[in-house]
């Protein structure tokens, strides 16, 4: 086995023999998800494929050897939100079944372990899906995060950096993404453009109705921005700054570099059929077949 594939973590620059040493290395594959969506004036259309990707980097640099991450995977769902310009929008149906076959076919290459790493809000709901069917239709094990639920783990992290108020001072193009966009791309960042946006329902003041990037109320009715939203920008981006961008990157490579090491290394949750007799067809949506020790299990059932 070459040095290359213990320190190349960049998953396309592999060859296929490599891929075969990656996988007896016991590598865990990140996906980063991210869609082309409009992020108000001041913010390129980007955001959501170079901040989890950016993260996923920095994780993968961290440890090398324990970590592959694929292209970013550049179109999400992202249909309420193509009132403005730019916004590139991927059918959910479309979206599940591309990522869906990115996760089978690493798991039919031998890779166990997957992390959906997710740039996106609204592609929260179609990658669980996507997670929860490669565990049931393969053999790997497949978990969703988003990079913004990795500064949660230590509950010290987010009260201490936070300064814009909740809800709705972190929402999207907001203190936080700007922040980790100026730390990642500066350059890139219209800084003369930098204001706050407000999400028009949240000033209702209702206790069911209202959203932030950390929590959303128990009936917020999600339709098109535009109808909530004049800029696009949702939060108080005039917070942000590439100090508490540099901060909330090093603290979610950290907990990424934690969580890889922890999944990598977990015992799989083993499948027990519970049935007194064995089903007489398959489940029909071509789910894995039940592991060989569910099966002698099953086997000692039918002798006795």
């Amino acid at each position: 086995m070459s040095d290359r594939v213990r320190t190349e973590y960049r998953y396309e620059k592999l060859t296929w023999p490599e891929i075969n040493d990656a996988v007896e290395l016991g590598k865990v594959c990140i996906v980063p998800c991210g869609a082309v969506e409009q992020h108000g004036p001041h913010l390129p259309l980007d955001v959501d494929l170079i901040c989890p990707q950016g993260i996923a980097y920095g994780a993968a640099r961290e440890a090398p050897q324990d970590i592959l991450v694929l292209p970013v995977v550049a179109y999400g769902y992202t249909g309420h939100v193509m009132d403005f310009p730019g916004t590139i929008n991927c059918h959910f149906e479309h979206f599940i079944h591309m990522v869906l076959d990115i996760t089978k076919s690493l798991a039919y290459h031998g890779f166990k372990k997957i992390i959906l790493l997710n740039g996106h809000g609204s592609n929260m709901p179609n990658l669980d899906l996507v997670a929860r069917r490669t565990n049931l239709e393969t053999d790997a094990e497949c978990v969703l995060t988003a990079w913004w639920q990795l500064l949660t783990v230590d509950p010290e992290f987010l009260p201490n950096w936070r300064e814009s108020r909740f809800p709705g001072g972190i929402a999207h193009a907001c203190e936080l993404e700007t922040s980790l966009y100026l730390f990642l791309d500066e350059e890139n960042v219209r800084k003369d453009q930098i204001r706050n946006g407000t999400i028009s329902f949240n000033e209702e003041g209702s206790p069911f109705n209202y959203v932030d990037l950390y929590g959303q109320g128990p009936g917020t009715v999600v339709s098109w921005t535009s109808s909530y939203s004049d800029t696009g920008v949702l939060g108080e981006a005039e917070l942000a700054s590439v100090e508490k961008g540099r901060r909330a990157y090093e603290e979610a490579v950290r907990q990424l570099v934690r969580f890889v090491r922890y999944f990598k290394n977990r015992a799989k949750d083993r499948r027990r059929d519970r049935h007194r007799r064995p089903p007489t067809f398959p489940i029909p949506w071509g789910q894995q077949p039940l592991s060989s020790d569910a099966a002698d299990e099953q086997s000692d059932r039918d002798d006795r």
